[in-house]
């Protein structure tokens, strides 16, 4: 496979090269839409930092490290949201936006494709240093229970380390 040559345009990353449809269809990478795959912020990153994709501005290679100043003018929970997107996609599960729901991402089981079946998680992601409510909590998870999902909590502290913590409703 060569490296998919993909083009920003405001916030919006997106490739018409075959490989790209290719690499959907094998591992769910990037939404097809308008006879391109879009790819989220997160996504993008992580198939640069794999090699599997260059970007470019206009007709300008964006080298990796400027990928991420880039990204930060975008979406300022990027340096946050990219190593839980990155841990979840190398332990073998498929994440997607959550935006609509006002979550960062959903998670699918392994094995399981976006479209056929439905995301098993609801992800937030935040910093240890934030200090959460019991409102915030509260409202995360009937965002949760009304999607039919499980709140997926996921806290990455000053080293990078992320640790998971997974709400379900019990009925007693």
């Amino acid at each position: 496979m060569e490296k998919i040559n993909a083009y920003i345009i405001g916030e919006i990353i997106s490739s018409a090269d075959s490989d790209a449809f290719s690499l959907y269809k094998k591992s769910c990478f990037g939404e097809p839409k308008d006879n391109k795959v879009q790819y989220s912020l997160p996504e993008a990153l992580f198939l640069v930092e794999k090699e599997k994709m260059e970007i470019f501005s206009k007709k300008k290679k964006i080298p990796k490290k400027d990928l991420i100043e880039k990204f930060r003018k975008i979406d300022k929970k990027i340096q946050i949201k990219y190593p839980v997107f990155k841990d979840l996609r190398e332990k073998g599960y498929i994440v997607k936006t959550a935006l609509k729901f006002g979550a960062e991402f959903r998670v699918y089981e392994k094995g399981a494709h976006p479209g056929k079946q439905h995301a098993k998680w609801i992800v937030f992601v935040d910093h240890e240093s934030k200090r959460f409510t019991w409102h915030e909590f509260s409202a995360q998870n009937r965002v949760a229970h009304s999607t039919r999902k499980n709140l997926l909590l996921a806290i990455v502290d000053e080293e990078g380390d992320i640790s998971y913590y997974e709400v379900r409703w019990l009925k007693p």
